[in-house]
């Protein structure tokens, strides 16, 4: 039976960010949902089970076994859209993205980052990520696509990074594995290496797969297999 795929954007983003993947994917003849998940924070924590309604809103054809190919901070909700996928989920893709905690909740930042990121806050709303940094522009191909998915971004609220994301059991039994791009990621790639899951390096920045979405799907095809 054919793989469906949920390509899973961070709640940071919006679906603009899987779309060359997307794309590919459905030319190749396979079914694809990317859930948009730019509102969930809009009404406060939990977020989970939030992300979980979406997926399960997604409209996958029934019957499939399901792909989760997760990138950036959606990795930390890879439990909870397992568990709503329930015997769906077949294989769990995470790309140049955060692992779930091996036990307990995750959390989507260190208390030391909480700290900085408090002091950006304005009436309890962080800046679009973008608006983070410098200079983003080198981690797009182009203008015109860093300014689509630039205008999705959501601002999300502080809390987003102080609620603790609870890891429903049984997700880590599937078959994972895991597409590093850029050197930030490495400890990443290597804590996803001594869970006994194979890694795929891509040297790239980290979005990646709106540089090179050929080889992006090539890997994640190849990892959801």
């Amino acid at each position: 039976m054919e793989t469906a795929y949920l390509l899973v954007h961070s709640p940071l983003l919006g679906p603009r960010s899987w779309a060359p993947v997307a794309a590919r994917l459905r030319d190749a003849g396979a079914a694809v949902a990317v859930p948009p998940l730019v509102h969930i924070a809009d009404d406060g924590p939990p977020f989970a089970p939030k992300v979980a309604a979406a997926v399960a809103a997604a409209g996958l054809p029934p019957g499939r076994p399901v792909a989760v190919v997760a990138h950036s901070s959606a990795g930390l909700f890879v439990p909870a859209v397992a568990a709503a996928l329930g015997g769906a989920a077949a294989a769990c893709v995470f790309v140049e993205a955060a692992l779930p905690a091996r036990s307990g909740p995750s959390r989507a930042a260190t208390p030391e980052r909480v700290e900085v990121l408090r002091g950006m806050a304005r009436d309890g709303r962080l800046p679009r990520w973008t608006d983070w940094w410098e200079d983003v522009t080198p981690l797009f191909p182009d203008a015109a696509t860093q300014r689509e998915v630039s205008q999705e971004q959501p601002r999300l609220p502080l809390s987003y990074y102080t609620e603790p994301i609870a890891n429903p059991p049984g997700w880590a039994a599937l078959p994972c594995g895991y597409i590093l791009f850029s050197p930030a990621y490495e400890p990443v790639a290597a804590d996803a290496q001594e869970r006994g899951w194979p890694v795929v390096e891509l040297p790239g920045r980290h979005f990646h797969q709106l540089v090179d979405p050929d080889a992006v799907t090539a890997a994640v095809v190849a990892l959801a297999a």
